[in-house]
């Protein structure tokens, strides 16, 4: 293999360590070789930059080993104030790469196929961009939390003789929330506080509303029932929130949402998605 960088550092990265190697050696002669293990502990992978920025390394390549990789590539991407490069690859892709000892340490053989220019790196966005990665992940988890939530009450309605579902297509819109909340606090319900929960259309399906809901709530239904329904408000206001918090990290790409969201069928939320 030619080599292309005077020096290059190549991590093997584990759960509870790190293995570094540093080659350094002129273009076309004998390299040196060295190599440390680290922790993976903040003030051990702080020593893995220290030592590095010491050997004036600027190229760095590491696997994509799960999650493992992340905390170092943040610490490292401020060597040099930024001016370094890292590799995050696809372990298979140096596996394919024919030519390793097999008494070399996976650390010195990622060391010398970035020396020789072999690797090719994963993309990494810039660190606001893994930030908004998060949040907008995040956000989507709440989601589906709140779909079970909305399940579990379903079920628990079902189970205890409430079809309300049959005659209405959300109960989690603006007359099922009120049946639901009423339910909740009265254990039955009339028909005329049915007719004042019951928004535009579904009025005029009240008497088939009424019967599916002819029923009344134990003291331990109502209870379960609240505890359901509280928990399915708190995971709404946290999603509030994280929305929120969305649209300020999305501020500096106000112009790209806007665009975005002038297409027909795309939402502001939809289009931070298509942005990160």
């Amino acid at each position: 293999m030619k080599d292309l960088l005077e020096i290059s550092c190549g991590l093997d990265v584990h759960k509870d360590k790190i293995v570094a190697c540093i080659l350094t050696g002129p273009l076309g002669k004998p390299t040196n070789s060295e190599i440390r293990e680290f922790a993976t502990l903040i003030p051990d992978m702080i020593a893995l930059r220290d030592w590095i920025v010491s050997q004036n390394c600027h190229h760095v390549a590491m696997e994509s080993t799960g999650i493992y990789w992340m905390p170092i590539y943040e610490i490292l991407e401020e060597a040099f104030g930024g001016d370094i490069t890292l590799l995050v690859v696809n372990a298979r892709h140096m596996k394919n790469v024919p030519g390793k000892k097999t008494d070399m340490r996976d650390s010195e053989w990622i060391s010398t196929l970035l020396r020789a220019g072999l690797l090719n790196g994963s993309f990494i966005p810039e660190k606001r961009i893994r930030e908004f990665r998060d949040l907008n992940r995040y956000r989507k988890s709440v989601i589906r939390d709140i779909a079970s939530q909305k399940n579990r009450v379903e079920k628990f309605l079902q189970s205890s003789g409430f079809r309300l579902s049959s005659f209405i297509s959300d109960i989690f819109g603006a007359s099922g929330m009120n049946i639901i909340r009423h339910l909740t606090e009265h254990g039955q319900i009339d028909r005329s506080a049915l007719d004042s929960c019951l928004k535009t259309k579904t009025r005029n399906r009240i008497d088939e509303i009424l019967m599916s809901v002819n029923g009344t709530l134990s003291e331990h239904q109502k209870a379960f029932l609240k505890i359901l329904m509280d928990h399915y408000d708190s995971l709404k206001e946290h999603l509030a929130e994280i929305e929120k918090s969305l649209e300020a990290d999305m501020a500096p790409f106000a112009l790209q949402v806007e665009q975005l969201s002038s297409i027909y069928g795309i939402s502001t939320t939809a289009s931070c998605a298509i942005i990160k």
